[in-house]
């Protein structure tokens, strides 16, 4: 098949942003399972309003920006124009909303069969008074931002949420120019808890008020000088475009760039206005105007409380009962915490799987190189990271025991990037050598190498990765960890973080595939020798698990190889631009989502190989960011027990029955009438 004639047809590819909304639409469907514990429901909740924020704050806002520009944006949209891009979805996210409304509901009244409840300000009882005035003074009122809205321009930026507030005074002025009101905003602040939890009272009743709530029971002390006969006050949150612009300025360093990027962000455009349905118009346009929102097309009317990420953290109440059972890390045969890491490395690979197995693995083999007196040399690349990080404290504790320590640390890890400046600056004042990133791309491989003085010569050990190196995300996120002293491997590794350094010579590498140089033309090869395999009647077969497929190239050859035969099977959690099924082009894919307890994050590539599979773990997924915008690492797996493990673990999410879903599992229709079917099936 000729991926260029490929291109031209509209039903080929589908839309990214049209993808995503339907993996975050799977993500509200765990939200709305029944068989998921009700806590876990409401996290879930929280996880989707997340996700969507995120959503609106880069790719809703590229979207947006094609459309205000003088091109349709078509070619790079999937066959849609930018400006029917933003309404289909618009509308898709209203729907979202709605059902998230509905899901949200049915929760609160589940929770009322377990005696727990949510109240508002005109729920409040007698005996409640007391305790929650007194949680307001005490916790809440000192941090409030309380602003009276005037005519002249007002600083209101970055993405927050507000209650706005109407007061209509108890003046006998009546006219026109409604000078017996006025209006205010009430900042939510985001370092408040926004739950609640009152005492259980004497029948076992536990029961929870909302932040805003909160506010709303105490008007009469925030606006006591005013002399108000009604007050209302509606919420709304502002989202506004998350692209940083790093200005071209040679006398700042690239810290100061993006520190500068990051604070230019709160007075980016506005993308996105959710505000209560049940506003007056006369409130609503106040707010648009004081925001800076423009069009209607922004509007995105909600419920009575938005800000809904703050499920995430909604509290356990000590129900145990209502949330997933915690599940104890299974130990790694002959790799054990109490032993030492490195003298096992060194005989033998081990792969972890985090959560499975516990993170502690690499704390503990960081804490041993730290300590090692034969350890000379630690290097790493660090992309995301815990606030209060232990990876970081081992590399501070190898520097004070003489080590040298390289720490390659990525700036733009969006929405972290305040956080990795803080961290490289700490790291920097305790003696560690900071390279923050390379110009024009982002480092995302996840890689550490170790140099060992071994009677008298140098030996390399090391681990790759296929997530962040953050033992938080390590307890919710699925990822591998190879911890290997394969001095072939380890040289392809050192050949990376040279490359980091003196990153104007390309190197290559005979085991690692290594992005931007190498992974798409690499990928290519490997899909092509699968072809060549059918056509030789030898055996052949692609298995992907990825985050995300975008690339039409890449799935422009997969669909190559589906119309020679080679039977695919994918794994995608998150956007997936390839559509399966279809005779003549895809019919030998198949796509399945898994979305459960813990974030499927690992990227594997296997390949058959007529038997002897090659098989890969990777930073990397199918997206053109990580061929081309990225240093990212794929790393063989040459250990056959390991390679099994692999294996398994594919193959049990494979064979769900109960949480993976069929991807863009359309009928074969004419695309081009801008109908988009998708069929939703639980396998």
């Amino acid at each position: 098949m000729n991926p260029k004639k490929a291109k031209k047809k509209k039903f080929d590819f589908v839309n990214r942003e049209l993808s995503w909304l339907n993996f975050n639409e799977r993500v509200l469907e765990e939200a709305s399972d029944r068989t998921v514990p009700l806590i876990e429901r409401l996290r879930f909740l929280g996880i989707f309003s997340n996700n969507l924020d995120e959503f609106f704050q880069v790719r809703f806002a590229s979207v947006k920006r094609i459309a205000q520009s003088s091109k349709s944006g078509k070619k790079v949209l999937g066959g849609i124009e930018a400006k029917e891009l933003l309404k289909s979805i618009t509308n898709k996210v209203i729907e979202h909303q709605q059902k998230s409304n509905s899901i949200l509901n049915e929760i609160e009244n589940e929770l009322k069969k377990e005696r727990i409840y949510f109240i508002n300000e005109k729920q409040v009882k007698p005996n409640q008074i007391q305790y929650l005035t007194d949680y307001f003074l005490e916790k809440v009122s000192p941090s409030l931002v309380t602003v009276i809205l005037k005519e002249e321009y007002q600083d209101f930026t970055d993405n927050k949420t507000f209650l706005a507030i109407k007061m209509e005074l108890n003046s006998k002025l009546k006219n026109p120019l409604e000078q017996n009101k006025i209006y205010a905003f009430i900042e939510l602040p985001k370092q408040l808890e926004r739950f609640i939890v009152l005492p259980i009272d004497e029948n076992g009743n536990q029961f929870i008020m909302l932040l805003d709530d909160l506010i709303r029971f105490h008007f009469h002390l925030i606006f006591s000088m005013f002399d108000y006969k009604k007050i209302q006050g509606h919420m709304f949150k502002i989202t506004r475009d998350g692209e940083l612009d790093i200005e071209e300025n040679f006398g700042k360093s690239y810290a100061e760039k993006i520190m500068n990027s990051v604070r230019d962000r709160i007075f980016a455009d506005p993308v996105r206005l959710v505000h209560d349905k049940n506003i007056d118009p006369m409130t609503l346009q106040k707010v648009m105007d004081k925001l800076g929102v423009k069009s209607q097309k922004s509007l995105i009317p909600g419920g009575r409380h938005h800000r809904r990420a703050d499920y995430m953290k909604f509290p356990s109440l000590g129900r145990n009962d209502l949330m997933y059972q915690k599940n104890i890390p299974l130990p790694v045969k002959n790799l054990g915490l109490e032993k030492n890491i490195m003298q096992a490395v060194s005989k033998k690979d081990y792969l972890i799987y985090t959560p499975y197995h516990s993170f502690s693995y690499l704390i503990k083999f960081l804490r041993e190189a730290a300590l090692d007196p034969n350890v000379k040399t630690i290097k790493i690349t660090l992309y995301r990271l815990a606030k209060y990080s232990q990876v970081v404290s081992s590399l501070i504790n190898a520097v004070k025991n003489g080590k040298k320590v390289v720490v390659y640390i990525e700036l733009q890890a969006r929405f972290d990037e305040e956080n990795n400046i803080n961290i490289a600056d700490r790291l920097e004042k305790s003696g560690v050598q900071i390279i923050m990133g390379v110009r024009g791309l982002k480092v995302h491989s996840k890689i550490c190498l170790v140099l060992r003085n071994e009677e008298g010569d140098i030996k390399k050990y090391g681990f790759v990765s296929t997530g962040n190196f953050n033992e938080h995300t390590a307890k919710v996120y699925t990822d591998y960890t190879l911890f290997t002293s394969n001095q072939k491997l380890l040289k392809d590794v050192s050949k990376v973080f040279n490359f980091l350094e003196v990153n104007y010579e390309f190197k290559r590498y005979k085991h690692l595939i290594v992005s931007p140089h190498y992974t798409y033309q690499r990928l290519v090869e490997l899909i092509d020798n699968e072809i060549k395999n059918k056509v030789l009647g030898k055996k052949s077969r692609i298995r992907l698990k990825l985050n995300s497929i975008t690339n039409y190239k890449i799935i422009s050859k997969l669909y190559e190889a589906s119309n020679a035969g080679v039977k695919i099977e994918m794994i995608v959690r998150g956007v997936c631009c390839l559509i399966p099924g279809i005779k003549n082009m895809s019919e030998n894919i198949k796509v399945i989502s898994v979305v459960d307890k813990y974030l499927e994050h690992p990227r594997i590539y296997i390949f058959e190989n007529s038997g002897q599979p090659k098989i890969y773990i990777s930073s990397a997924d199918w997206m053109t960011r990580n061929f081309e915008n990225r240093i990212e690492v794929s790393c063989p797996i040459y250990d056959t027990d390991l390679q099994n493990q692999i294996l398994d673990t594919f193959n049990i999410s494979w064979i769900d029955n109960v949480k993976s879903r069929l991807v863009n599992d359309f009928e074969e229709k004419n695309m081009t009438k801008k109908k988009y079917y998708k069929k939703k099936i639980s396998i």
